[in-house]
This record gives C-alpha cells, sequence and structure tokens, in this order.
C-alpha cells in the first residue's frame, strides 16, 4: 500500500500485488487507521492481480466502519479475478466499483 494522498475529502490509497492473509495482515494498521481520518476513501486496485477472502474481509470492515461514519468507500481499477470475486460475492451492490479501462 502506498501513503494515502488526500484530496478534499477523499483519501486515496494504492494497492498492489496479491492481496491475501499476509499483505492483510501488513495492513491491518494502516486500514484501522483510515477510519480516524474521517474521509471518504478510494481504494485504487489496478495493480492488484489476485485477493482472497481475507482482502475482502479487509475491504468489508473497512466499508462498515467508514458506514457508521456517514463516510463512503469506493474501489477503482479493480479488474480481473478481484473484479470476478468481488461480482460473485455481490460486493458491487455496497460499494461502487469502478471498473479498470483497457488501455489502447
Amino acid at each position: 500500500m502506498t501513503t494515502p494522498a488526500t484530496s478534499n475529502q477523499m483519501l486515496s490509497i494504492n494497492l498492489s500485488g496479491d492481496f491475501d492473509a499476509l499483505a492483510v495482515e501488513e495492513l491491518r494498521s494502516e486500514f484501522d487507521s483510515l477510519t480516524e481520518q474521517q474521509q471518504d476513501v478510494i481504494i485504487d486496485m489496478q495493480d492488484v492481480t489476485f485477493i482472497d477472502s481475507s482482502g475482502i474481509g479487509a475491504i468489508v470492515f473497512l466499508f462498515k466502519r467508514l458506514r457508521s461514519q456517514d463516510l463512503n468507500l469506493s474501489i477503482t481499477g479493480v479488474h480481473g479475478q478481484p473484479l470476478e470475486l468481488m461480482r460473485y460475492l455481490r460486493i458491487d451492490k455496497c460499494i461502487s466499483l469502478f471498473e479498470q479501462q483497457d488501455q489502447a
């Protein structure tokens, strides 16, 4: 995860590689601190190639914590296996997902 960038009332974070149990463990404190910022959060997942149930759980955890503060979570750049899993689990029904645009 790269250092969060603040823009107006939004906090943007970039994830890369696999978002699995190991990555979630490493990012747990950062995800906890995101809810203390009192800003909407955008997760850029264009460089994420794999996500497992731990990664989904971390996103849902963050979503619920933000929602309890009347804040929003959006995910951009999602593609491939992460997009398929999020659609299968219907994550896209409660969290705004923006697919990665194909580059010509």
